[in-house]
């Protein structure tokens, strides 16, 4: 799928036929009748976001709370309709660059990006948006004490990228004021304010992806308030500034989010988001899917924050219009294995314990607890269908899909690993927990035993798997997270790159287990280096075959989100890379 943006409309087509969303869950517009000012939207669910940094967010939940109250230069269009959620748009970008408009040199190098005019932070008194806060936003995906988990994105594209995040590294993590120092005393060659309303890039080779790369939350513009406090540390999440439709005005960490409306926010200037309701509350701390769908039902709650609609309830509500099921082609969950482990004497540091171990899932039983095969497909390969790089392919299959644990007890026998003992961390909302048993049982009919530790807090992901000193302690050995691309379209690199490349390794890094191989580094530089885009697909495929080999995962499903919403919310349209609809688009019924 990798193309130029301004064809990818286009080149989408056949995709979005396949990828249009089933069921009801919201509807256009006019169908919906003009929208309704006021009220507030009601959000349950249960963990909170590992990072709120706008640099550092990590999860889709994180993605659809940014977009609230942080701007980045281009974005995309929440839609019912896949293909048209893919195009890149412009945000407080006034324009697309593009070789035509003159944005983008002719060698592909140089991209010239200018601002729309009042854009404003909810400071006081209200300021503009200017290219400056933009270069702040950039320097900060480096920042030692919360790195971004998409700066590899950068480092390997952006001139000069790389030497700013390496110096950076060195400064101490938790001094807010060295940290700005750095920052503000350090330049980074191929990010440039030119004035306060023109942004330069230059790019180390041509990058066919670089606009969807100017789309990422990471890059969200940073005021000069954010200096005085450590990145995405307890103060900084009690201030942050809004240039969005929303503010954050109540925070209570693990527990609840109050955004009001930004009084700065002017909708002329804003082309992706509107504003309806007056308040959005997110409630946490509700674990169970069958309570938030009850809550929803009942008219207590309009949204689940980070719950899928049970599977229990699904077969009754196929065909009420409040239910949709929307595609996310993505490897939700997959298996992760710790190869930097050092418990069972370093066991799932050898490949092949590891292709063992690929033996015993049955995905089968899987596919039943997240709903049937209506709503997940078994997946096989490091890359999902309806993503650039694709190809088909089982490298270790078992009848039926359902696993075989006999080849698994010979081949880990042949391995001199028998009698494995693995540490399981499991995320406790939504089936996170099902799937973890289910995970259990497979390991046990091969003799492996896999204790489950559930994490209550919240914490899954950036105080457990994604600390590079816990998984060399051995604190996990196993865990299943899911992965939904950071966008789609041109994005070869939005699955390969974070999970696999050894060489980004560290605090916040998606490469939870570790995995380092060079051949696969290698294939990720010819991928980025490619002379088109079809060749590029071949390196990312190419890749996806030797991270299989290795079985540095083992793929899980690939899996639709279903999502139900109350009577009374009214314009629902989704963005695939938050799993959830855009809250800024959505009005209420008058109860």
């Amino acid at each position: 799928m990798a193309r130029e943006v301004i064809k990818v409309t286009a080149g989408l087509a056949g995709l979005a036929v396949g990828l249009t969303a089933c069921g009801g869950g919201g509807t256009a517009s006019g169908a919906d009748g003009p929208p309704r000012q006021g009220g507030t939207l009601r959000v349950v669910g249960s963990s909170d976001v590992e990072h709120l940094d706008t640099a550092s967010v990590a999860s889709v939940g994180a993605y659809g709370l940014a977009r609230i109250y942080a701007r980045t230069l281009l974005g995309s269009r929440a839609s019912n309709d896949f293909g048209e959620t893919v195009p890149v748009r412009p945000d407080v970008a006034a324009r697309v660059p593009t070789r035509e408009n003159g944005d983008v040199s002719e060698d592909g190098r140089t991209y010239t990006v200018r601002l729309r005019g009042g854009v404003l932070w909810n400071t006081r008194p209200a300021r503009a948006v200017t290219a400056g806060d933009f270069v702040r936003g950039f320097k900060r995906l480096c920042n030692p004490a919360s790195p971004s988990v998409g700066k590899s994105y950068y480092i390997s594209t952006i001139r000069g990228m790389e030497g700013f995040c390496r110096g950076f590294g060195g400064v101490d993590a938790k001094d807010p004021g060295a940290i700005s120092a750095y920052q503000n005393g350090h330049d980074v060659e191929g990010i440039r304010a030119e004035d306060d309303q023109t942004l330069v890039f230059g790019l180390k080779s041509p990058a066919s992806d670089f606009l969807n790369l100017l789309a990422l939350p990471f890059t969200a513009a940073a005021p000069r308030e954010y200096d005085a406090f450590l990145p995405d540390g307890q103060e900084f999440r009690q201030h942050t500034i809004s240039d969005g439709p929303y503010q954050i005005s109540e925070y209570r960490p693990g527990a609840s989010y109050v955004l009001s409306q930004n009084p700065a926010w002017r909708q002329n200037t804003d082309p992706l988001r509107e504003r309806h309701v007056d308040r959005i509350q997110i409630t946490l701390g509700q674990d169970s899917p069958e309570t938030v769908q009850q809550q929803i039902e009942q008219g207590a709650a309009d949204l689940a924050w980070d719950q899928p609609v049970p599977r229990q309830a699904i077969p009754r509500l196929r065909d009420d219009p409040r239910f949709a099921v929307r595609e996310t082609p993505n490897n939700s969950p997959y298996l992760v294995f710790n190869t930097r482990s050092p418990n069972n004497g370093g066991a799932l540091g050898d490949r092949e314990v590891r292709r063992a171990l690929e033996y015993a899932v049955d995905r089968s039983a899987l596919i039943k607890i997240v709903g049937g095969p209506s709503i997940a497909r078994p997946l096989h390969t490091v890359i999902p269908p309806g993503n650039a790089g694709y190809a088909a392919s089982d490298q270790y299959p078992t009848p039926g899909g359902s696993g075989d644990p006999a080849r698994c007890r010979d081949l880990l026998g042949k391995a001199g690993h028998r009698g494995l003992t693995l540490k399981f961390p499991y995320r406790t909302n939504s089936v996170h927990k099902l799937i973890a048993q289910s995970l259990q049982q497979n390991l046990a009919a091969c003799g492996v035993r896999a204790d489950l530790v559930a994490d209550t807090g919240g914490s899954f992901y950036s105080s457990t798997i994604a600390t590079p000193t816990k998984a060399r302690e051995g604190q996990w050995d196993i865990a299943a997270p899911g992965w939904t691309p950071d966008w789609y379209g041109n994005n070869g690199r939005s699955i390969i790159q974070p999970l696999f490349d050894g060489r980004t390794y560290g605090p916040n890094s998606t490469n939870y287990g570790g995995y380092d191989n060079p051949q696969v580094s290698a294939l990720i530089d010819a991928a980025l280096t490619a002379p088109d885009t079809a060749r590029a697909d071949q390196y990312w495929r190419l890749a996806d075959q030797k991270i299989m080999e290795d079985a540095a995962i083992v793929p899980l499903l690939d899996r639709s989100h279903t999502i139900f919403r109350s009577s009374r919310v009214r314009g629902a349209r989704f963005l695939p890379t938050a799993a959830g609809y855009d809250y800024t688009r959505l009005w209420l019924a008058e109860d």
